[in-house]
């Protein structure tokens, strides 16, 4: 009967059963029960009750009745440490047991029993079997001063046992020479700075001798530390690379890393290249799975060496039954291997590919033609007739890809190849992706004086203009001003319908700002629109996907790990206390330096400078993650106030109401066109007299704290908060709390544009180290002289927190309470000309229930939170306050409370210039009236 009998049992008082099992004289039973309990254990039952009676058991020379015994101690001896050290003797036996699989075992079990108490009593024997004369004891000691390294590294150093692994790399045993080289690889990634594996000619001459006989693993452990080692020169290097193939991508790091020392002019370079290709072909005949991590390396591999594969294009033709993400990978690294040599055979192929059902394979398929066509000049003719042809098939996606990438082929080859519009110009009707679409009204506009009706085709745009997306809506505004450049009589009416719908009609800042600036430019000066607008364009440059030099090199270091695979480094995916070290290639000696041909290395070129690759769309991240987290600059904010004139000045008076600030000159009234109404704030001043009846200073309404940031969401750092408004200054509480396993430093926040300016006044002050499960509370000044943009909703705040760990983001909704003013209280006849002024349409009522309030307790619970009350009056058994209240920026709420004494609802009237405003202050009131 096999060993599933035993997760079968479900009888109640079970444990006493066992207790007497596991007390029992005879072997067998002693063995049977202790099975039961491995059982129940590994179905997650609660037996650590039993923990005496089975380490009783622990004395016994059945090899497996102990590593059962073994197993149950590792499971149960952190949570029951003062038991555990019952066991100590055990060990402390086991470990000169004659039989060197038991004192293996002791060993193995020692130190995955992660309970500090004991630690120290285990030196003892473990520095005997790091001495032990049976190798398999050896080795499995050495791993053992890893993992007790984890635990007390303190202890590991003062007992000299670090010093005892250096020992073991020269052992004659190759496994053992493997697990003390993984051992210290370990312990020195933990503690980067430690110099553990001081590696020189003699013991790397020893490292190579175990590397031929070790196993797969032991292989990889060993390769990895050699990648890990600087040569001094390149006589040196060359001695290092006999290294074993048989881990191929691990062989092929190292190679990589040490023919950096070697001289390109070398014979033995030659060589090297050579062999080092067929391994990476080998690896193509594996599963998918294995051929696309192999794929994924390769990519990097050619990027930094193409002349590794430069003879092997054949091995990547992609096969019909390769998997979707085989095929992508194989195509990439086609394109980057492309020459004048296999153009032809590239070409034949990748036309081919266009013809395939997949249409995510077609599409990179039809953008790898124009990409060869950018890549390879003498080709381009060839590639432009085959997209051609492409486009004949009239296949939608093909069409889309084909003109897209024929733009790129009009950037990179001026006045070359400008007789194939008119063929692109039929398909118009057939495009419906934005990126498409762009090309096409790209091309059309920069070739609008060889299109007779290219009026009529950006006509035809702009009919749907405000459904386009924004990148199509960005293209045919930049279009329609060229073509009125170039054609002013024929198309100013155009001009001016788009621009007036990016301006006027669209909520999209890049489009409203492009707008304005072209109509600037239009309007002062046509002579600089044309410098500016028609200005001659930069040739691009053939590869724009390759990784940047020194983030390539990095990945180099780490072929063969997930790294490689994910084209990303470390310390961009892994989580955790560990430091992630950077790895670099050794600099380049003078000898290859001078060797480089002067196709890689132009002479002119100053030492060091790399090419210009366009950044990952990552790396282009909006305002609030272009983090300049600094302290914010002090002094009158001069420079928001002339920006904002500037704007004012530019769009004449048609801001948007929100914006209507107070650090802002308004133009006089004249200059606002009629269509654009008066602005906000033009005639407030004048028409309320701020200085009448200041109110009292006193604190407004704070809610209590909420989550802002969960820890799981920002690596273990807790972030709640609130706002508050004290004597004319807003705050912000924050309560930081470190729920990770590392200390948390170096904090800064920063918030993004939002509707009214708020920007932290002060850098955020965290006085000392954040350790684990610490918390401080902080209160953080607040101004409003911030950047100003509208947000969905209007209190939305976005907000980055920096630490030493990451950047983190998360959004709140602030009270718009805390932007009360003190100074919000209007006259009498002020409100009442007030009121009559503005519009009825502008008017909103909302219900407060549950508001069991009469109007004296009312009226003084909104005054602590800036709400005034003007005047009060009885009508028909109705108390009617009226209030009035001002915001930062200078907007002027008036209100009508009216209060049903005996009812527990009232209503509130509001009445604003800018009504958007009016449902967020009706929620301020619901919650200083409720709380």
């Amino acid at each position: 009967m096999t060993d599933s009998k035993y997760f079968t049992t479900t009888k109640k008082g079970e444990i006493f059963e066992l207790k007497a099992e596991l007390n029992s004289d005879k072997k067998e039973k002693k063995k049977e029960a202790v099975k039961k309990v491995i059982a129940s254990m590994t179905v997650g039952k609660d037996v650590s009750a039993l923990f005496p009676d089975v380490v009783n058991c622990m004395q016994t020379d059945n090899l497996e009745l102990k590593k059962l015994v073994y197993l149950y101690l590792m499971n149960y001896a952190k949570s029951q440490p003062d038991m555990a050290i019952m066991a100590v003797n055990t060990f402390v036996k086991d470990c000169e047991d004659p039989n060197p699989l038991i004192r293996a075992l002791a060993v193995r079990t020692m130190g995955c029993i992660r309970v500090d108490k004991i630690t120290e009593y285990l030196c003892e024997p473990l520095r005997k079997c790091l001495k032990d004369e049976d190798p398999y004891v050896r080795k499995t000691a050495a791993v053992c001063v890893a993992k007790l390294h984890d635990i007390n590294a303190q202890l590991v150093e003062d007992q000299g046992f670090l010093d005892t692994l250096k020992d073991l790399i020269s052992d004659s045993n190759p496994m053992v020479v493997a697990n003390a080289v993984a051992a210290l690889s370990e312990i020195a990634e933990s503690h980067p700075s430690s110099n553990l594996l001081d590696l020189n000619p003699q013991s790397i001459n020893k490292l190579l001798t175990a590397l031929n006989e070790c196993t797969e693993w032991g292989q990889i452990f060993i390769l990895d530390c050699l990648a890990n080692y600087m040569p001094k020169d390149d006589r040196e290097a060359q001695r290092l690379s006999h290294a074993n193939s048989a881990v191929v991508l691990s062989a092929v790091k190292v190679l990589m890393k040490f023919m950096e020392m070697l001289s390109k002019d070398l014979d033995y370079y030659g060589t090297l290249l050579k062999k080092l290709a067929p391994p990476l072909v080998t690896l193509l005949s594996a599963e998918p799975e294995l051929q696309y991590v192999a794929l994924r390396n390769i990519n990097l591999i050619v990027q930094k060496r193409p002349e590794i594969l430069k003879h092997e294009m054949k091995v990547f033709f992609v096969k019909y039954n390769d998997p979707i993400y085989v095929k992508l990978e194989k195509l990439d690294i086609m394109i980057r291997l492309a020459s004048q040599a296999n153009i032809a055979q590239v070409l034949a192929e990748l036309k081919e590919y266009a013809t395939e059902v997949d249409v995510d394979f077609v599409r990179k398929a039809v953008r790898a033609i124009g990409r060869c066509a950018i890549k390879v000049e003498q080709s381009a003719e060839r590639c432009v007739s085959t997209l051609l042809d492409l486009i004949q098939t009239k296949v939608n996606y093909v069409v889309q890809e084909a003109i897209v990438v024929i733009k790129d082929i009009f950037r990179k080859y001026p006045n070359k190849y400008e007789s194939v519009i008119a063929t692109l110009c039929e398909n118009l009707d057939s495009l419906d992706e934005p990126e498409a679409r762009a090309a096409m009204i790209w091309i059309v506009g920069e070739y609008a004086e060889r299109i007779d009706n290219a009026d009529e085709l950006l006509e035809s745009f702009l009919e749907g203009f405000h459904d386009e997306s924004t990148q199509v809506q960005l293209q045919l505004l930049t279009a329609i001003v060229k073509l009125f450049l170039k054609k002013p009589t024929e198309t100013q009416e155009l001009v001016q319908q788009v621009l007036s719908l990016a301006t006027q009609d669209s909520d999209n800042p890049d489009l409203r700002d492009r707008g304005y600036i072209y109509w600037r430019l239009l309007s002062t000066d046509p002579v600089a629109a044309k410098e500016v607008v028609l200005a001659e364009k930069p040739l691009i440059s053939e590869e724009t996907d390759l990784i940047e030099p020194t983030l390539l090199d990095e990945l180099i270091c780490y072929i063969g790990t997930l790294a490689s695979v994910y084209h990303k480094p470390p310390s961009a995916f892994v989580e955790g206390g560990r430091g992630v070290v950077h790895k670099s290639l050794p600099p380049r000696t003078a000898s290859s330096e001078s060797a480089e041909s002067p196709e890689t290395a132009p002479t002119g070129a100053p030492p060091g400078e790399q090419p210009d690759v366009i950044p990952a769309q990552g790396d282009l991240l909006g305002d609030l993650l272009n983090l300049d987290l600094g302290p914010p600059v002090s002094g009158p904010p001069l420079a928001t106030s002339s920006v904002q004139m500037g704007a004012v000045d530019l769009l004449g008076g048609g801001l948007d109401s929100l914006i209507g600030g107070t650090n802002f000159v308004a133009p006089p009234t004249a200059a606002v066109p009629a269509n654009l109404g008066a602005p906000i704030g033009s005639g407030l001043s004048d028409l309320f007299d701020l200085t009448s009846g200041v109110g009292t200073l006193s604190g407004s309404y704070v809610a209590p704290k909420a989550v802002w940031l969960p820890a799981m969401k920002a690596k273990g750092l807790e972030i709640s908060g609130t706002f508050t408004r004290q004597v004319g200054s807003i705050s912000m509480d924050l309560q930081l709390t470190n729920k990770a396993l590392q200390v948390m430093t170096d904090f800064a926040i920063q918030f993004n544009r939002n509707s009214f300016g708020l920007a932290p006044a002060a850098p955020l002050q965290v006085h000392a180290p954040l350790s684990p499960n610490q918390t401080v509370e902080i209160s953080l000044p607040l101004s409003t002289v911030g950047s100003v943009m509208k947000m969905e909703p209007l209190n939305n705040l976005q907000v980055a927190v920096k630490n030493n760990i990451d950047v983190f983001y998360f959004s709140t909704l602030y009270p718009l309470h805390i932007l009360f003013v003190e100074d919000g209280k209007m006259d009498r006849q002020m409100f009442l000309a007030t009121w009559k002024d503005i519009p009825n349409e502008n008017e909103a009522q909302f219900q407060i229930r549950d508001c069991p309030l009469n109007a004296e307790a009312a009226s003084s619970k909104l005054q602590s939170s800036n709400i005034f009350t003007v005047a009060k009056r009885n009508v028909e058994g109705q108390d009617m306050l009226y209030q009035s209240l001002k915001l930062t920026n200078g907007i002027w709420v008036l209100a009508e409370l009216r209060i049903q004494p005996g009812n527990p609802s009232c209503t509130l009237s509001l009445k604003c210039r800018a009504p958007e405003v009016s449902q967020h202050v009706y929620q301020a009131y619901e919650t200083i009236l409720k709380n």
